[in-house]
């Protein structure tokens, strides 16, 4: 990954389309989550749906504070970077999550 310092404004836009479009690939799996058919089913579906939701408010709360530096360009210091990362492995963890639980809520069906 490219320093955000040493990034130019096109690739700032890239990287913010980039959040944007997995913060709202995040707010439609949290819609299924909440949905009738993905209801947990038995004590070990509650806990992951737990863990799952407090996933989403941990990623929401990541990704408002990340794209207010990226358009205020307050924090240009390689910690941006890292931030940027840890939020995209965030999004990775979250799908591979939400898709274990999927599966598992599926089987009993």
């Amino acid at each position: 990954m490219i320093p955000v310092a040493e990034q130019s404004t096109h690739q700032v836009q890239e990287l913010l389309v980039r959040l944007e479009r997995n913060n709202k690939i995040i707010q439609r799996l949290s819609k299924k989550l909440a949905s009738y058919i993905c209801e947990p089913n038995n004590p070990s579906c509650f806990d992951k749906m737990y863990e799952i939701k407090h996933g989403f408010r941990i990623f929401a709360k990541h990704q408002a504070h990340i794209i207010e530096l990226l358009k205020t360009k307050k924090d240009e210091a390689p910690e941006l970077d890292r931030k940027i990362e840890l939020h995209l492995e965030r999004f990775k963890q979250l799908e591979k999550d939400i898709a274990g639980y999927l599966l598992e809520t599926q089987q009993h069906y």
